[in-house]
């Protein structure tokens, strides 16, 4: 059974630095990844260096207003899939496309992925020098699940609270990455852990985030199980993995509240948790996930 492709959207004004954190994902992960850049003008310079080993561009030259960036989205996506098969796709959009629009495109036009996160990258300095955002970077910050405060490095301790407090007026459930050069672990950004146990994982100026896992080869009540994700509160943020209910398996996937499930073959339950300040946490949630387990299928 084939799962659905995930897709990272990345949103921000332009100059942000959404071109470096993609440089940085493609650097650092070591998956497939197909790229959709939406370029503002005629000439896609920045995909021009984006080519590489299990990287597949697909440049959408001149789709800066929305209505025509969707609909040769669609069919970008749809091209990808019927060449090959990545492990992510990533959308890197303009700072003039509408996040609301592109949301909409993957959920209800393209059964055959999934919105994993969308992560939105703000200019610090610039958002000092003009608080106001304009309608679409609203409507990018709304739909952020994932917000990097970047270039701190050109203010001062005040001035970046300034700019989190503003960036918090229209969202206050994202989880915030204060970042040079877009400088954020991308296992933070894909949920993707290397090593089974409590890893730590540093981010610049930040209580380091920790990560554990449960795996179990018993079975678990899904209603019990949706019950202790919906519990989970702020202090994970992602968590994702494979969950055996008794007469079916699923891939699950979480991400600040948003759960989700499709059909999977799975030999066990397998699941990762990434969160902050998690060291409370731990034991209390793999206590409630182990209250999940029922004795045989039914």
């Amino acid at each position: 059974m084939q799962s659905r492709t995930p897709v990272i959207l990345i949103t921000g004004s332009l100059g942000s630095g959404k071109t470096t954190l993609l440089k940085r994902i493609l650097d650092s992960v070591r998956q497939s990844v197909a790229v959709v850049m939406n370029e503002f003008g005629e000439i896609a310079i920045d995909s021009r260096v984006l080519q590489g080993e299990d990287v597949r561009i697909v440049e959408l030259v001149g789709g800066g207003h929305c209505s025509s960036f969707t609909g040769d989205f669609e069919a970008a996506v749809r091209e990808i899939l019927g060449v090959s098969r990545p492990h992510f796709i990533v959308v890197e959009t303009t700072g003039v496309s509408e996040a609301d629009a592109l949301v909409f495109e993957l959920e209800e036009r393209l059964p055959q992925v999934r919105l994993d996160s969308v992560v939105h990258v703000v200019d610090a300095y610039l958002t000092l020098k003009h608080p106001y955002f304009g309608r679409a970077t609203e409507k990018h910050l709304e739909a952020a699940d994932i917000i990097l405060i970047n270039k701190i490095d050109l203010l001062n301790t005040d001035q970046i609270k300034a700019v989190e407090d503003q960036v918090r007026l229209f969202n206050d459930r994202a989880i915030l990455f204060k970042t040079v050069g877009c400088d954020v672990n991308a296992n933070l950004l894909f949920g993707m852990v290397t090593r089974k146990g409590s890893t730590p994982m540093q981010c610049r100026g930040m209580t380091e985030f920790q990560t554990f896992t449960y795996s179990t080869d018993a079975f678990l009540d899904e209603k019990m199980f949706m019950n202790v994700i919906a519990s989970l509160g702020t202090s994970v943020y992602r968590a994702k993995g494979f969950v055996r209910f008794p007469g079916v398996s699923r891939l699950f996937n979480y991400v600040l509240g948003r759960t989700d499930l499709e059909d999977h073959e799975a030999g066990g339950t397998e699941l990762v948790f990434i969160g902050c300040r998690l060291e409370d946490m731990v034991d209390v949630i793999q206590r409630k996930l182990k209250s999940c387990e029922v004795s045989n299928a039914l």
